[in-house]
Parts: structure tokens; C-alpha cells; sequence
């Protein structure tokens, strides 16, 4: 039993360290609840709430790896796209239980061959105070559409006890940016050509007005030009390490 105890003891204690090494922020609900970001890299984010684990777009393979196993198992995983920084069979086996709730596009189903399929427009009530509305994700700049063309793709808005969290996916800055309700924090990709511009995603947060962004999925785009562009916009922006 000892044995067995102090084998406990050590997994959690690496989980915690492993965990650690990321940045972790924390914000309250309308009713005071605590909901945690925790930024992995790219387009992985890991966000807790009331004792559920969430995860956007985790990837194991692109560099640097992530070994999902020292993380909480998910309850919920939402992919966005089937490109192999957003979808990672591999990350989804580390993390997923029987009783984890995968939500992906029919593009990720198809390849996959498990999970809810989710297209632009639908919005679900996964707990009373839980809710998940699914928005588009796409290029429009002439030459780039088919990188992520219109309709395929998906963004989310997990709302978590009136507190909205937007995760754009790959996407530029699109007019259904405009109606979008409230945005509490908004996670904006910065990657050109792939996704935005700077100056793009300067449009789209001054259209969206989070209370918070993040600029994400950012690779080697000179994202320290971002606080410069909206200075004075009322938008926190926080440079977090999501190359």
C-alpha cells in the first residue's frame, strides 16, 4: 500500500511540475466561479471549470511536443480543423476518456470516425450553465481561400457561467466578426498567410471589442506589434508563448 501510495504521490507531483511550465491565467464568473486558462502552445489551450477540463485543438506532434499524459484527462475536446497543428490523433489518445465529449467538424469526423459532428451556426447547452455556439472560421484574402474555405472550419464560443470565450480557429478577420454577442476573451490567430495579419487582427479586435485578447497560433509573426495597434482601444492584450 505504501508502495502504491507513493507511486500516487509521484504522478501527481509530475503532473503539477508538468504543468507548471505553462502559463496559467484566471478569471471570475458572473457568479464568481474560477475558470483557468492554461495556454499550452499554438492553438492548444487547456481551460477548468467547476472540476471539467476542456481543451481547444491540442496537438502532441507540433514542435515543441506536448506529452498530454502528465495533463488532466478531458471532458470535453473541441477541434476546430483537420490540419495537423489544430487535429492530432496522437493528443486526443493522451487525453480522452470513454466518457470524453469530442466536438469537431465533418472534415475531422470523417478522418476520425468518433466524435459530435458540429457545423457553423449551431449552438449547444451542454450543462445548465454551460454553452457552446459554433461560428465560422474562414480566408477571404484572394489566393488564400483554400486554406480554409468557407463553411468547412469551425470557431467556438464556450460560455461558462456567462463568462464568453471565443476561440477563432484559423480564420481572418470575416464580417460575421460583427455578430458576434459580448466577448469576455477572445483567442485571435496572428499568422500570415495562413490566417491574420497584425493589421487584421487589429480590425477584427476593435469589431469584436473583447474585455481580453490573446493572440494566438502566431508562429513567428512580430506579435509585439499587436499592444501597439490597439493601445488605446480599451482591450487587454496579453502576449502569452502560443507560437
Amino acid at each position: 500500500m505504501r508502495k502504491i501510495a507513493a507511486l500516487l504521490a509521484l504522478t501527481l507531483l509530475t503532473a503539477t511540475a508538468c504543468q507548471a511550465q505553462y502559463k496559467t491565467d484566471e478569471f471570475k464568473t458572473q457568479s464568481g466561479k474560477t475558470v483557468k486558462i492554461t495556454f499550452i502552445k499554438h492553438a492548444s489551450i487547456q481551460i477548468s471549470y467547476r472540476g471539467l477540463e476542456f481543451y481547444a485543438d491540442p496537438v502532441y506532434e507540433f514542435q515543441p511536443r506536448t506529452d498530454f499524459t502528465r495533463f488532466p484527462k478531458a471532458n470535453f475536446i473541441l477541434v476546430t480543423h483537420e490540419h495537423r497543428d489544430h487535429y492530432d490523433k496522437e493528443a486526443l489518445a493522451q487525453l480522452k476518456t470513454p466518457a470524453t465529449t469530442l466536438y469537431l467538424n465533418q472534415s475531422v469526423y470523417n478522418d476520425y470516425r468518433h466524435g459530435q459532428v458540429v457545423a457553423n451556426g449551431d449552438s449547444l447547452s451542454i450543462d445548465t450553465d454551460i454553452q457552446l455556439q459554433v461560428v465560422p472560421a474562414y480566408n477571404t484574402t484572394p489566393g488564400r481561400e483554400q486554406m480554409h474555405p468557407k463553411g468547412r472550419d469551425n470557431g467556438y464560443i464556450l460560455t461558462l457561467d456567462g463568462l464568453r470565450i471565443y476561440i477563432a480557429g484559423d480564420t481572418e478577420d470575416i464580417p460575421e466578426m460583427a455578430n458576434l454577442d459580448p466577448i469576455d476573451i477572445a483567442f485571435l490567430p496572428c499568422n500570415q498567410p495562413y490566417t491574420m495579419t497584425p493589421q487584421q487582427l487589429e480590425r477584427a479586435a476593435r469589431i469584436i471589442k473583447p474585455r481580453v485578447l490573446y493572440p494566438y497560433h502566431y508562429s513567428e509573426t512580430p506579435i509585439r506589434q499587436i499592444p501597439l495597434l490597439l493601445a488605446g482601444s480599451g482591450i487587454d492584450v496579453r502576449i502569452r508563448d502560443m507560437k
